[in-house]
């Protein structure tokens, strides 16, 4: 998981749809992190309204945690495998927080939140707690930041979906303000980290959800809809077969290439095209066949240096050496330029990514900064979706995975991908049948290509015959100019929106 700032959506919709099969939607709200709205809708399917935190980005529940049960609204991640929640008694739930709520240094300020505003944890109050390994929960993040405690069990509901003796981290020694619902393999828990032995693994949210009878097999899918969406959905233990486009192209995930065990959700990108009205070029990089981890705790997505470049080439955007981050102007949403992502081969499935996905917005209002020099002086300015890593971990988060319906086979270590139909208004449920059941409406590719290792690949510079057509809306100059954006009194990305600074 690496958090960044960006507008996901409003707020997450959670309800217990039919026998075997657990859903949460995903909605756009007005209301404050915290408000919930719970109304049975039919028989044991129940809807729970909860905010997502658009300074914070990415996807957030609200759940209850303990006996009598205490409310918390927590981040969703595929990135990660632990639940775990803040202490009440904890330094950042005690104190306003200097970053206002943002993970690391990679998020924005929330402009004044006090504390832990999304909810914190008192055990005190649970007659349930049980303390099950002190000092055992330590995780860190890829942007810095970190939680550390212990974990405990206790009574955990999401959406009329209650889980009596649920393990969970308790964060004691936290810089992040809000707690994690992290969906991930087993043997990527904190507690596997910390004692390198795969035995240590216990049982998390979807292999307890499967062992106490609510989903048949460890498997859910992933809508998150468009940028702007009103509704979008998590599934466990089904498929939504009207919220994609065609067919499902199943790919296998790859082991851990240091441990040679299933530890997240690794697949092979074999491809990355530039697609628009003045051209089409194919992308390359020393490292193709990319391992990239599908995340949905990443709002950015992640590529090697030398295939960011030429995508940001592509697209006209600037890089702040300052920031080390990308941005460009605000009015390149309105691009007719598409980025098509392949995977597993030429057989395996191909995902469009269009510049509506990619351009986000860093204020609103008097908070917008803009280009006060160069060829974009005047501009608003945007973060730009995809950034760069030097090294491993690539990640496509939430910027990819909004334009593909992806499911997360655990039990077969597959991945079920497709186009995603945006802002679908049926639905057409199929559960899994039994334990280990393929993925329903799935089609195996054929001759998978996997990624073999680094630098495999070579990086040969495109024609950029797409770039005029991707930058012709904002009349600006089709080769990259490698603008210095000086940010007075500002070092990391969180600290430019909210603060009404400027780009010069």
């Amino acid at each position: 998981m690496k958090t960044v700032a960006t507008l996901a959506t409003g707020s997450l919709i959670a309800s217990l749809a039919t026998a075997q099969v657990v859903r949460f939607d995903i909605a756009r709200r007005e209301t404050r992190p915290g408000q919930q709205k719970l109304g049975r809708r039919q028989a044991k399917t129940y809807e729970e309204t909860i905010t997502n935190d658009v300074q914070r980005g990415g996807y957030f529940a609200t759940v209850t945690v303990g006996t009598p049960p205490q409310n918390l609204t927590l981040q969703l991640d595929t990135g990660s495998s632990d639940i775990w929640v803040p202490s009440s008694s904890s330094s950042v739930c005690a104190k306003s927080s200097p970053s206002g709520g943002s993970r690391g240094g990679d998020g924005e300020t929330s402009g004044g939140d006090q504390g832990c505003s999304l909810g914190s944890f008192d055990p005190r109050k649970s007659k349930t707690f049980d303390d099950v390994g002190k000092g055992l929960f330590n995780i860190s993040y890829v942007d810095g930041s970190h939680s550390k405690g212990d974990y405990f069990t206790d009574a955990f509901e999401i959406g009329g979906a209650t889980l009596t003796n649920m393990t969970m981290g308790l964060g004691l020694d936290t810089d992040i303000p809000y707690g994690l619902v992290g969906v991930g393999y087993a043997l990527n828990e904190a507690i596997v980290a910390g004692s390198q032995m795969a035995s240590s693994a216990y049982k998390n949210l979807p292999v307890q959800m499967m062992d106490e009878g609510m989903i048949s097999t460890n498997a859910y899918s992933l809508w998150l809809n468009d940028l702007d969406a009103s509704t979008g959905q998590i599934l466990f233990g089904g498929v939504d077969t009207a919220k994609y486009k065609g067919q499902l192209s199943v790919i296998d995930v790859l082991e851990d290439s240091q441990t040679n065990a299933f530890t997240s959700f690794i697949v092979s990108m074999t491809s990355l095209t530039a697609n628009s009205p003045s051209g089409s070029d194919a992308l390359s990089s020393r490292k193709l066949p990319i391992p990239v981890v599908l995340d949905s705790g990443t709002t950015l997505s992640y590529l090697p240096t030398d295939l960011a470049i030429q995508v940001w080439k592509e697209v006209g955007a600037v890089f702040d050496t300052e920031t080390q981050m990308a941005f460009l102007p605000c009015d390149m949403e309105n691009s007719k330029g598409t980025f098509e992502f392949g995977f597993a081969g030429p057989n395996g499935p191909k995902i469009s990514v269009d510049m509506t996905e990619l351009v986000l917005d860093l204020g609103e209002g008097d908070n917008v900064p803009r280009f006060k020099s160069g060829q974009y002086k005047g501009k608003t300015v945007c973060q730009f979706g995809i950034q760069n890593f030097t090294s491993e971990p690539f990640l496509l988060g939430d910027t990819f995975l909004r334009s593909a319906y992806v499911v997360y086979d655990l039990e077969n270590n597959q991945i079920g991908m497709a186009a995603t139909d945006f802002n679908s208004t049926k639905s057409n449920i199929v559960s899994f049948p039994s334990k280990g059941a393929k993925i329903p409406d799935g089609n195996v590719v054929q001759n998978q290509v996997s990624a073999t290792g680094p630098d495999s690949g070579s990086a040969t510079a495109p024609t950029y015959a797409a770039s005029k057509g991707f930058q012709s809306v904002a009349s600006i100059k089709p080769a990259l100019e490698w603008a210095q954006l000086a940010v007075t009194g500002a070092t990391t990305l969180f600290m430019l929106a909210g603060s009404g600074l400027s780009f010069l």
